[in-house]
């Protein structure tokens, strides 16, 4: 596996390998893999002839009372997963070849971002967006590959590269979880042992919101009420965010189910924030 860490290399590498008729497959991390990083490097894999990932705990999508210090790091334990998973470039840049002096642009996707996890992270998804355009320009990727548990942050890249006429295909995958439904997350390794055996509860929600709407239950206000009724007596959540039944293109909170929407649903566990979400489309849950 090659290592790069300057954009201009890494640029580089890229057009030849594209010049070559090579497709370039890219999963973009901050670090701290996991199984559903490697689900996506399997998919990666399976469709792409190179396949590029790239670790970089993003500052900008930070707020100044989150965890970007603390984030988990590991470059070691990272790395050698990346090379189990066959990754042909890891690219790994520090924050000063990303956002060098003067650097003075942001990307800013208005209406997504402003939405669920945005009411709560404000500049959050700026961050993203910003860093998304520059991997996008650096990595050149024909695909690059997201995980649905971060499905707003999906849409909003979607819309991003529709918008710019970004030549990449955004490939959506499925949540990958623990035995108990937990979505595999790096902030997971927060927990603590008592706040990860009730952390489940975020999937049995979930999980009974969706069995309630194939059932036949289209009654939005039930459907919350059903989600708030499991998730709010949990003593060990500290806060309840958003817990709903959204449009699966616009986020806007739904008053009636159709043909489809987006169960949504973001707590805190002391001050670890946990996100989860599941599709469900034609009565049929999607995970």
């Amino acid at each position: 596996m090659q290592i790069i860490r300057i954009p201009r290399i890494m640029q580089d590498e890229v057009k030849t390998q594209r010049m070559h008729g090579k497709s370039i497959g890219f999963v973009p991390t901050m670090g701290a893999l996991h199984e559903g990083h490697k689900s996506l490097l399997r998919t990666s894999r399976l469709e792409n002839d190179i396949v590029v990932s790239s670790i970089f705990v993003n500052p900008l999508q930070f707020g100044p009372k989150e965890d970007f210090q603390r984030y988990p790091r590991d470059i070691e334990k990272d790395t050698k997963l990346l090379r189990e998973a066959e990754v042909d470039i890891l690219f790994l840049p520090d924050a000063s070849s990303m956002y060098p002096d003067g650097f003075s642009v942001s990307i800013d996707v208005e209406g997504l971002s402003e939405k669920l996890c945005g009411q709560f992270r404000q500049g959050h998804f700026k961050g993203v967006a910003t860093v998304v355009t520059k991997l996008f320009n650096i990595v050149y990727p024909t695909r690059a590959y997201l995980g649905q548990k971060d499905y707003q942050q999906y849409l909003i890249i979607k819309r991003l590269v529709n918008d710019l006429n970004m030549e990449v295909d955004v490939v959506i995958c499925p949540t990958q979880r623990a035995e108990d439904g937990l979505a595999m997350s790096s902030r997971n390794q927060y927990l603590k042992p008592e706040e990860r055996k009730s952390a489940g509860i975020i999937y049995r929600a979930l999980k009974s919101a969706s069995e309630k709407i194939k059932s036949g239950t289209m009654d939005v206000a039930k459907i919350k009420g059903l989600m708030w009724d499991i998730l709010k007596p949990e003593p060990l959540i500290a806060e309840v965010q958003y817990a709903g039944v959204y449009d699966v293109e616009s986020l806007d909170e739904l008053t009636e189910i159709k043909d489809n929407a987006l169960l949504a649903v973001a707590v805190k566990f002391g001050d670890v924030r946990l996100i989860d979400n599941m599709l469900v489309v034609c009565n049929k849950p999607s995970q």
